[in-house]
């Protein structure tokens, strides 16, 4: 029984990275496509501003948690998630979609590998 331990206990420790962090891809991801459809809706005044502002404020709170919980901070997808977070609020759903993109296909080349 210690010889599996001992011979999985390495192999777990190598098996952070990238693989790893396609939970959080994922999230950022939708975080990315619900904060354009909040924006979307925003202008064109199907939603309240009150419930605007929490959106904004909780996708922000779920996108920093998905960024600092990466194995990977300064990869590709790090940096994409990080230009999400530094959008301003009400940016256009447009620019939010190609974050969102950009995500997506790092994602399935990561899912494909």
């Amino acid at each position: 029984m210690w010889r599996v331990t001992l011979v999985l206990a390495p192999l777990a420790a190598c098996s952070s990275g990238p693989y790893d962090d396609v939970q959080y891809i994922k999230q950022a991801r939708s975080l990315g496509a619900e904060w354009a459809l909040v924006n979307e809706q925003a202008s064109q005044n199907k939603l309240t501003s009150t419930y605007v502002d929490s959106m904004h404020k909780w996708i922000r709170q779920q996108l920093g948690g998905s960024s600092t919980s990466l194995t990977q901070p300064s990869s590709r997808y790090g940096e994409e998630i990080q230009a999400l977070f530094h959008e301003s609020d009400n940016a256009p759903p447009e620019r939010l979609r190609a974050h969102v993109k950009k995500l997506k296909e790092i994602e399935d080349q990561l899912e494909s590998a």
